[in-house]
């Protein structure tokens, strides 16, 4: 089958690459996907680089989600799956023609999903609903995060709304705020604003912040102690920038702050499997009212994987790259 496949770790534009590799057959709790679309996620691009928390065997296909049809089933999987329509996330290898999934944990997908949002439903979808779940707030509360303008940035922002909660949207570019506003998303700020944390603090009020997400790193993500409120709790889901933190120790002990950090795929790995499907039951059905924002910035064919890796370190694209099988 053709797949979308690196050789060696490094930039993912120089080394992804056209390849033929074998078409996978489904084990025991198993299906075989054909693939319709697959979105590539800066996780999936750090992977490539070598860079991320799991480092596969080369050669390598990458993604790790998409939307597709069930083709095939592996032993003790229900044959009446066969050819129904399921997003999968979590998996290894979507960028290709067909890919191996869990039965258990697909998705089966309503006609009301479109093909291009269901292809990124599961992974930052999820991630930002399972961080939600994971922070000490409740209706009314302050949360303010960094990189809004990403993928779970805007869809946070859909999810905070539900749930009666409060939400300031920072970004780094000064155009991202009239992005994000025409978007409908408010308390959109900009970092690059020299008075943004006095800014921050005058949307919170006096109380301050109960939760601060951080997706930047380097000062900006410091400064979010100082939009915190006493007991407040600072979430590192990531780190754009790479940039070490210089904390404040001195507001860290007398706001009596907790720092922890977020990584989605070992808190969905812990999660019981009633909670999941839950939340993702919650997601899909906002999905299918229309009311989780999730963008596409282009679609590119397999063969075109190179330029689709370019496509998605560009800063400021309108939504997810999307690779067609």
């Amino acid at each position: 089958m053709r797949a979308a496949i690196y050789e060696t770790f490094g930039n993912p534009a120089d080394v992804t690459k056209l390849g033929d590799v074998a078409q996978p057959n489904p084990g025991k709790g198993e299906v075989r996907i054909r693939t319709i679309l697959s979105p590539i996620h800066n996780h999936d691009l750090w992977t490539t680089r070598g860079t991320y928390g799991y480092k596969p065997s080369l050669p390598a296909v990458g993604g790790t989600e998409a939307v597709g049809t069930i083709e095939a089933v592996g032993e003790g999987v229900d044959a009446a799956m066969i050819g129904k329509r399921v997003a999968a996330g979590g998996v290894q290898g979507s960028w290709a023609e067909f890919f191996i999934a869990s039965a258990n944990g697909v998705v089966p997908l309503p006609d009301a999903i479109a093909d291009e949002a269901a292809a990124q439903l599961i992974a930052m979808p999820f991630s930002a609903i399972s961080l939600l779940d994971m922070l000490n707030v409740r209706a009314g509360d302050w949360i303010v995060q960094t990189a809004a303008n990403g993928a779970v940035g805007k869809v946070l922002a859909a999810l905070t709304d539900a749930h009666g909660l409060h939400l300031v949207n920072l970004v780094r570019r000064p155009e991202a705020v009239a992005e994000l506003t025409a978007l409908g998303m408010t308390n959109v700020v900009a970092t690059s604003d020299a008075d943004w944390v006095e800014q921050v603090k005058a949307l919170t009020g006096p109380g301050g912040a109960r939760s601060a997400v951080d997706s930047v790193g380097g000062e900006i993500g410091a400064k979010l102690i100082d939009v915190l409120g006493q007991d407040g709790e600072l979430v590192i889901f990531g780190t754009a920038t790479g940039a070490p933190m210089p904390l404040n120790s001195g507001a860290l002990i007398f706001k009596q702050i907790t720092i922890k950090g977020f990584w989605g795929a070992k808190v969905s790995t812990a999660m019981a499997g009633e909670k999941k499907g839950k939340l993702i039951g919650e997601l899909v059905t906002l999905a299918a009212q229309g009311k989780l924002p999730l963008p596409v910035g282009g679609i590119f064919e397999l063969a075109d994987a190179a330029k689709a890796m370019d496509a998605a370190q560009v800063p400021g694209r309108a939504g997810k790259i999307l690779l067609r099988a």
